[in-house]
């Protein structure tokens, strides 16, 4: 029969595992981006990823700048040219 005492921590490796875990530490949130085929707005969604790393404040910085991205993105849509206009219907005659 083993009379040993099993090993308890020492008490730096124990703060140490405590120290470890931070609750109000930057974690990713894994949540999943799927592409939309327009390279823009990839970009601007690809930079959520940037808040994963960062503390709650710096979240700010990184949505405007997606806000942006996007917005851009929409605005360019109008800029884009469409498909020529129909001709016009011939005028009256002087």
């Amino acid at each position: 029969m083993d009379d040993a005492v099993p090993e308890t921590p020492a008490p730096a490796e124990e703060e140490a595992a405590h120290e470890a875990y931070d609750p109000a530490a930057p974690a990713p949130l894994n949540v999943p981006r799927t592409p939309t085929g327009d390279a823009d707005v990839d970009a601007a969604l690809d930079r959520l990823g940037d808040a994963d790393h960062l503390a709650t404040d710096g979240h700010l910085e990184v949505y405007e700048d997606v806000h942006r991205g996007l917005r851009d993105a929409l605005t360019a849509l109008d800029v884009r040219p469409g498909p020529p206009a129909p001709p016009s219907p011939p005028g009256p005659r002087s």
